[in-house]
């Protein structure tokens, strides 16, 4: 297990790096879904580039928050993995990848968040 938060956090950055070129990718080009525009699509994918800023800032709060972004489209693939059966492998790397941003952001921010003493305060 990687325990320093530089790594993890070139993890979850690489990671989130990668699912904003593939899942465009993906969606637009290797498995195109009929009855959808192009313009619902790039709306879909906007939400992607919502924490772009501070996943290059290392900011750990934006790293914490954009697992919920992640398990979006999380749950796309996963539902594409189960319904699409003969596109196996694009949901597949699709699915690895969010993982891997979804679980190495959540090492990082909690990991980075305790050596600046950030943290959620507890009622007395």
């Amino acid at each position: 297990m990687i325990n320093d938060s530089q790594s993890l956090g070139r993890l979850a950055l690489g990671s989130y790096l990668s699912c904003l070129v593939y899942v465009p990718l993906w969606q637009l080009r290797l498995s195109p879904h009929d009855g959808y525009s192009l313009g619902f699509h790039l709306l879909m994918l906007l939400p992607l580039l919502l924490p772009l800023p501070g996943m290059l800032k290392g900011r750990p709060y934006t790293h914490a928050w954009s697992g919920f972004i992640a398990c979006l489209y999380l749950v796309a693939s996963l539902t594409q993995l189960w319904t699409a059966r003969e596109q196996f492998w694009w949901p597949a790397l699709a699915t690895v990848l969010l993982l891997s941003w979804l679980l190495a952001s959540s090492y990082y921010a909690r990991h980075r968040g305790r050596e600046l003493g950030l943290g959620l305060k507890k009622k007395n």
